[in-house]
């Protein structure tokens, strides 16, 4: 299951669900400006941007295409 904690008006946020999408891969969105207990969450693990995938086991923050190419050979394997 892939997660994408996401803020409205993200670039990157946008360029990761457009890749998900592109690559086939069924992801749950979360809006961090919805919910606070997650992005305080983040903050203390020390994600400090948005978009933050989580995937299994793996969590990043940022546009990564390598990540997500890897995650959908995964999932769609």
């Amino acid at each position: 299951m892939v997660t994408v904690y996401s803020k409205s008006h993200c670039v990157q946020c946008n360029a990761t669900k457009r890749q998900l999408a592109k690559l086939g891969v069924e992801y749950t969105e979360i809006n961090l400006e919805q919910d606070a207990e997650a992005l305080e969450k983040f903050k203390a693990a020390g994600f400090m941007q948005a978009p933050i995938v989580v995937a299994g086991d793996e969590t990043w923050s940022g546009y990564r295409p390598d990540l997500l190419k890897k995650v959908a050979a995964e999932v769609n394997a």
